[in-house]
């Protein structure tokens, strides 16, 4: 079978009437070259097709164009592919860091890791320029962190020890307290909160402040019987809502800390035989895409998932090409959005 020949940089070279050493120059964008020559050269590469090798070139510039997004596994069962396929969470977040990715010519590798492992070896081996953490790691994992030479962007992180990295995140304790509020002027008074585990999260505990803070200020007391907590799945959520129906609180209302946790939800309410919002209204908070398809649809307060990975991206970048390492501290806007599961208590 006939193989077609590859073109080298030397046939480049060639067709272009200047050195190999110019023509690696140009590709390398190292500034030794004459306009005029470097247009020849760029022409040259146009017409007969050379493709210049990446690794070579990441070599020769010590840069991969290669940014790390490292997701977390904080249950066994829950392995990287699982937390993309279960929670749109994710695929919203890692959408956004996309397209700035794309936009800046760099590529995008994903992994998760366990407590014990080590990122120093996947950068390494990867030869990452940046990595862009989500969830909760150990203080041991920070210290890692800090021994690796590349920039890093954490989600999400309210431990004193991330203090030293730049952190994209969202006014947590504000958007669960606009959610809880919006739940008390519909008259609601015993409203359950639908959380993921409190104590080892800061997302979750911030958003519990805020619930709290809410029910305070309006003399509402809030009680144990009305904390639910789980897997901050769409399984966790479908098992909460079948203990709140088993609670003798005559709960009228719930907030859940994510929509995932606000969709397993409602699916088990239908499967009892109750109505959403006529029996139960519910808040979540995330504001996925699917939030407008679900029947009814979800009332939730948006934090921008796009707009959290597209910020996160540029702030990385901007800090490989400029060596920006200012730690970075941005806050995204959160707002509610009122869509029909939520609606008047009828006692009131």
């Amino acid at each position: 079978m006939y193989m077609k020949k590859k073109i080298t940089i030397r046939d480049v070279a060639k067709y272009a009437g200047v050195s190999v050493a110019t023509v690696s120059n140009v590709i390398n964008d190292i500034n030794k070259t004459s306009e005029e020559t470097k247009e020849r050269v760029l022409k040259a590469i146009k017409e007969i097709g050379y493709q210049p090798d990446f690794t070579a070139r990441c070599l020769a510039k010590r840069k991969s164009n290669m940014i790390g997004i490292m997701l977390p596994l904080t249950e066994k069962e829950h392995f990287t592919s699982i937390l993309l396929k279960d929670n749109p969470f994710y695929s919203e977040f890692i959408s956004g860091i996309e397209s700035i990715a794309r936009q800046r010519d760099y590529d995008v590798l994903i992994t998760g890791i366990e407590q014990g492992q080590s990122c120093r070896d996947w950068v390494n081996k990867r030869n990452l320029d940046g990595l862009i953490f989500l969830g909760i790691y150990p203080e041991v994992l920070f210290q890692e962190f800090k021994s690796l030479d590349v920039p890093i962007v954490l989600i999400d992180t309210y431990e004193e020890y991330t203090s030293q990295f730049h952190n994209i995140a969202i006014d947590d304790t504000l958007g669960a307290k606009i959610a809880t509020s919006h739940l008390i002027d519909l008259g609601h008074r015993n409203i359950a909160l639908a959380t993921g585990n409190i104590e080892k999260s800061g997302v979750n505990k911030k958003r519990f402040d805020g619930y709290k803070s809410a029910m305070e200020e309006s003399s509402l007391c809030v009680k144990e019987e009305l904390i639910f907590t789980g897997l901050v799945s769409f399984e966790g959520g479908h098992n909460m809502a079948k203990s709140i129906l088993e609670s003798k609180e005559d709960i009228t209302a719930v907030f859940a800390v994510a929509d995932i946790l606000a969709f397993g939800m409602i699916k088990a309410l239908k499967e009892f035989g109750k109505s959403v919002p006529e029996d139960i209204s519910i808040v979540g908070f995330d504001d996925l895409k699917m939030c407008e398809y679900l029947s009814p649809g979800l009332t939730t307060v948006r934090q921008g998932i796009f707009d959290k990975g597209v910020a996160a991206a540029s702030t990385l970048i901007d800090d490989i090409e400029f060596g920006e390492r200012k730690n970075e501290g941005i806050i995204l806007p959160v707002e509610l959005v009122v869509r029909e599961s939520t609606a008047r208590n009828k006692a009131t």
